[in-house]
């Protein structure tokens, strides 16, 4: 494992950490997800007229055509800055890249610039109620239409979808009976705002609802909207969802889990709970699983640096991470003690909320990103070489 850095590395690195110290604000509280969608925008369009937006797309994109190690790199600034996450994260890590991948000239003209000052968000249709972690079983048809297609079906768990201008959605274009399933196929680029799009939220366990589900009934898509070739959606999606779970994610987590580790160790100071057993042995072992991912990301950072792509191993530090949510987040409850079954504004609360809030996300740690069952079996089969069960 090489720990070293190339100059032009740490050049990039002071440059990120300068620019951030003197432009990154800490997210206020918002009356509602409209104000904070709203607010983010400003935000995204301040970081991307500084080129800090999508870093490593080409420059005549308006990105900056940074390395994985500097990727890498700014997205460790970026989280001890304490920054907002961009609001079009959809857009940015996963429509941008597939777009550069598998979009046409004019596709890419059209859609990346608004994708980078957030004029435009997205979404991606891709879960459906029957295909989720089976992605090839879905079900939503792109039947010929002149000029395009008319999209029909359902989709789930589709992230910000009443604020996003276009949706990147996966199809069925063929039937099974003609074309193998992952062979029969399409990615279409969907007018959100089109006649026919239903957008229904899904309120959470924590009470948002970051989420929703999207019907489609017969919605029109011209046949520019494309992307990729006919039938050819499986690759398009390979490119995306091999970006979802890219490298950016273990090295923003490792910066966040460090800092909500730092602030349990204080309120379990503050409470007098450091001499408790159950206490002292939680924050040990979260220091330690800490420890453990950030090895991971710096043998991540030298197989980059040497023009490596992560493998398989991604599936373990995925892994890795769930059991780190979950433990840190039920730690989290054990030091607030009798308030923990309190909410945001209920007398005596530490975190007045906060705490409570992030335990009941965290039980989809096990979901977000590829399931625990999923990411074992990539473990057993590309790693350990254990047959398909």
């Amino acid at each position: 494992m090489d720990l070293s850095l190339r100059s032009e590395d740490e050049a990039f690195a002071a440059e990120a950490r300068a620019w951030l110290e003197a432009n990154a604000v800490p997210t206020p509280a918002f009356a509602s997800v409209a104000e904070e969608i709203e607010w983010g925008r400003a935000w995204q369009a301040r970081l991307a007229a500084a080129r800090w937006v999508a870093i490593a797309w080409p420059p005549e994109y308006g990105g900056r055509g940074a390395s994985p190690v500097q990727v890498a790199l700014f997205n460790l600034e970026y989280a001890r800055a304490g920054a907002p996450q961009p609001v079009n994260r959809v857009g940015i890590n996963l429509v941008g890249p597939t777009l550069l991948a598998h979009g046409s000239a004019e596709q890419r003209r059209r859609w990346l610039p608004p994708i980078l000052s957030a004029e435009e968000l997205w979404c991606q249709l891709y879960s459906e109620p029957g295909a989720g972690s089976d992605l090839a079983s879905l079900a939503t048809r792109a039947e010929p239409a002149q000029d395009g297609w008319l999209l029909s079906g359902q989709k789930v768990w589709t992230s910000y979808a009443g604020f996003a201008r276009f949706g990147m959605c996966l199809a069925r274009t063929a039937a099974e009976a003609d074309l193998p399933r992952h062979r029969g196929i399409s990615c279409l680029a969907v007018d959100m705002t089109a006649p026919g799009v239903e957008v229904r939220p899904l309120v959470q366990i924590t009470g948002d609802a970051e989420f929703s589900e999207v019907f489609l009934d017969e919605v029109f898509v011209p046949g520019h909207h494309l992307i990729g070739t006919v039938h050819g959606g499986w690759n398009v999606a390979g490119t995306t969802l091999a970006h979802e779970r890219g490298t950016s994610f273990p090295f923003k987590e490792q910066v966040l889990h460090e800092s909500y580790l730092a602030q349990l160790w204080g309120l379990a100071e503050e409470r007098g709970l450091l001499d408790d057993p159950l206490v002292a042995d939680g924050l040990a072992q979260a220091f330690v699983e800490l420890r453990i991912l950030r090895l991971h990301n710096w043998r991540t950072l030298s197989r980059l640096g040497k023009g490596e792509e992560p493998g398989p191993e991604s599936s373990w530090v995925k892994l890795a991470w769930t059991g780190m949510t979950q433990h840190l987040s039920e730690l989290a409850l054990q030091i607030v003690g009798q308030a923990s079954p309190l909410w945001a504004g209920a007398g005596a609360n530490p975190g007045q909320g906060r705490w409570q809030r992030q335990w009941l996300w965290s039980k989809a740690a096990s979901i977000a990103g590829g399931t625990s069952e999923i990411q074992r079996a990539i473990i057993a089969e590309r790693i350990l070489g254990l047959p398909r069960g």
